[in-house]
C-alpha cells in the first residue's frame, strides 16, 4: 500500500466523482471510490478560486505531504481518492491541512 499513485486522466476524476462517496470539512473535500486493485490512487485538484498559483502550488504540496506521510495508516487497500482544496486552505498551515485530511479519512473509515 506504500507509494500510491495519482489519478491523472480525466476520465479517473469524473469516475470518483460520480460514482464515489464524499465528504468535506472546512479545508478539504474527500471522494473515495473502490477501485478494484491492490494499490490506493490519490488525485488532488486545487481550483482558481483557492488562490494564484503560487498558492495552488502549495496547497497541492500540502496536501501530497500530508498524504505521504499517514499513507501508512490507511488501513484498506484499492480506493481512489480526490481531495479536493477549498477557497479557505490558502491561508492553512500544514498541521490544519493534515488534520483536516486525517479526519476525512477517519470519517470514510479507511483510518486504522
Amino acid at each position: 500500500m506504500k507509494y500510491a499513485e495519482t489519478l491523472k486522466k480525466n476520465y479517473e476524476f469524473r469516475t470518483v466523482y460520480r460514482k464515489g462517496k464524499s465528504l468535506a470539512n472546512k479545508y478539504l473535500v474527500l471522494y473515495r471510490y473502490r477501485n478494484n486493485q491492490s494499490n490506493n490512487r490519490i488525485g488532488i485538484s486545487v481550483s482558481k478560486k483557492v488562490g494564484n498559483s503560487v498558492v495552488r502550488s502549495r496547497v497541492t504540496r500540502l496536501i501530497r505531504e500530508s498524504y505521504r506521510l499517514n499513507e501508512e495508516f490507511i488501513e484498506k487497500e484499492g480506493w481512489d481518492f480526490v481531495v479536493i482544496a477549498r477557497s479557505s486552505a490558502n491561508g492553512a498551515s500544514y498541521e490544519e491541512i493534515s488534520r483536516s485530511l486525517i479526519n476525512l479519512l477517519k470519517q470514510h473509515n479507511v483510518w486504522i
